[in-house]
């Protein structure tokens, strides 16, 4: 399971900077910079609640610059690979409790938690996909996993 989810974490990675630079290339609308900034932020509470450590201080929906999203991007894609690098494969099983942002807890597994990690990014990307087709640019960059396997493959 490990080396499964650090393929998705780098497929993750790649297609956050993939995005990230097309922002710059639209004149960075703020609904698609808000949800990028949200991404991020998102993908540092789940590893903090991974961890079982206190939740950060940020917003989860943070008024972050895009100008800063390819080193925070880089620094957690970082975290993540680190963290889960150090995993067994019982750790997978492993429940996660925490607290979720009404406050109630909550317990599930890292497997889960780590599934669910990816696909709230793919979901946000579609959504900045769809703002950065309104603010005009004609030609999205494929994001799809698939996509970004075969390439992989091919290097």
């Amino acid at each position: 399971m490990k080396d499964y989810f650090l393929k998705l974490l780098n497929y993750d990675k790649y297609s956050n900077l993939q995005l990230t630079d097309l922002l710059f290339s639209a004149n960075e609308p703020q609904n698609a910079v808000g949800l990028m900034a949200h991404i991020i932020s998102a993908k540092q509470r789940w590893l903090l609640r991974c961890k079982e450590l206190p939740p950060p201080s940020d917003a989860l929906w943070p008024d972050w610059q895009a100008a800063q999203f390819k080193y925070l991007i880089e620094e957690g894609h970082q975290a993540w690979v680190a963290y889960v690098s150090s995993l067994t494969d019982d750790d997978f099983k492993r429940i996660i409790n925490y607290q979720n942002m009404k406050g109630e807890t909550m317990n599930d597994t890292l497997s889960d938690i780590l599934a669910h990690l990816i696909n709230h990014g793919t979901h946000h990307r579609a959504q900045i996909g769809q703002y950065l087709k309104l603010a005009g640019v004609e030609q999205l960059l494929v994001t799809d996993y698939i996509f970004y396997v075969r390439q992989q493959t091919q290097q």
